[in-house]
């Protein structure tokens, strides 16, 4: 047997410091301890324990895209396009993170979760507020969906999120402040309610896809906005494709649907005239 095959790491001449001064260690600095308590199942069904460890890695995670997407928006109105194309780019790649973690929930089979469903109630990703949160900043504005958190502490977070500017609405203004004509009632209107697509907004696309040289800015922005969405839907798809793999179209524990409200939302566009204007180039 080779002699160079070595099975510890050799520790000599390395400074460790096994006891940090000032007591801030790696499981102080991220609260370890609180983190690796919160997980409580119901039941003593094995699967349990992976289920509420992936819901609750996919709220740390779009903690991380609100961070981001907050401060992209802000660095938009100053027109700081550069930093906000990073934090774009971070939240394209976080939303990768969370679509891979539907992979390891579709481990569990249909009779593994059929063990411990029941005791899970009226619970449901639905009722996320994070989620709720980061769709409204990102453009699906639906006052209806406001009605689940009606009663929850986090009730005034999200209708203020849904009350603010989306990061589309904010692009607009950006192509306003370019010299593209576009109409005063895209530009200041009811955050609240839906986005409505518009001829004129798309005719200002096309004329930044026409010319990427001279709006190279504007152009790159639009991309970044497509990748986003696009990433936003692979999480859709994922997401419906797992809860039909393992509940088949049982309803779901929130009352919607399960699969057949997960279709729907399959079909909604954030940024609409980014998707049409691809048709009219």
């Amino acid at each position: 047997m080779s002699d160079s095959i070595s099975t510890s790491v050799d520790l000599s001449g390395e400074d460790v410091h096994w006891s940090p001064e000032g007591g801030l260690s790696y499981g102080a600095y991220l609260k370890l301890d609180q983190i690796l308590s919160a997980q409580s199942p119901l039941t003593t069904e094995h699967d349990e324990m992976m289920f509420i460890i992936i819901h609750q890695a996919s709220e740390l995670w779009l903690k991380l895209c609100l961070h981001e997407l907050d401060a992209a928006i802000e660095c938009l109105k100053n027109g700081e396009f550069g930093p906000a194309f990073k934090m774009l780019s971070r939240i394209a790649r976080i939303q990768e993170q969370l679509t891979q973690s539907w992979s390891i929930l579709a481990t569990m089979t249909p009779a593994d979760y059929l063990k411990f469903r029941d005791k899970l109630g009226q619970s449901s990703g639905f009722q996320s507020y994070q989620y709720r949160m980061l769709e409204y900043r990102l453009g699906n504005k639906n006052p209806a969906m406001a009605r689940v958190h009606g009663k929850t502490p986090a009730a005034d977070a999200v209708n203020k999120y849904l009350a603010l500017p989306s990061i589309y609405d904010e692009a607009l203004k950006q192509l306003a402040a370019a010299g593209f004509d576009i109409p005063a009632n895209r530009l200041e209107r009811d955050w609240s309610k839906p986005y409505e697509p518009c001829a004129e907004v798309e005719a200002a696309w096309k004329a930044v896809y026409a010319d990427t040289e001279k709006y190279w800015a504007l152009y790159e922005l639009a991309e970044k906005l497509v990748d986003v969405e696009h990433k936003f839907q692979q999480w859709r798809f994922n997401h419906m494709k797992t809860v039909e793999r393992i509940i088949g179209y049982r309803r779901g524990t929130g009352g919607t649907g399960g699969v057949s409200y997960l279709v729907k939302a399959l079909e909604l566009r954030f940024y609409p005239e980014l998707w049409t204007v691809r048709t009219s180039l």
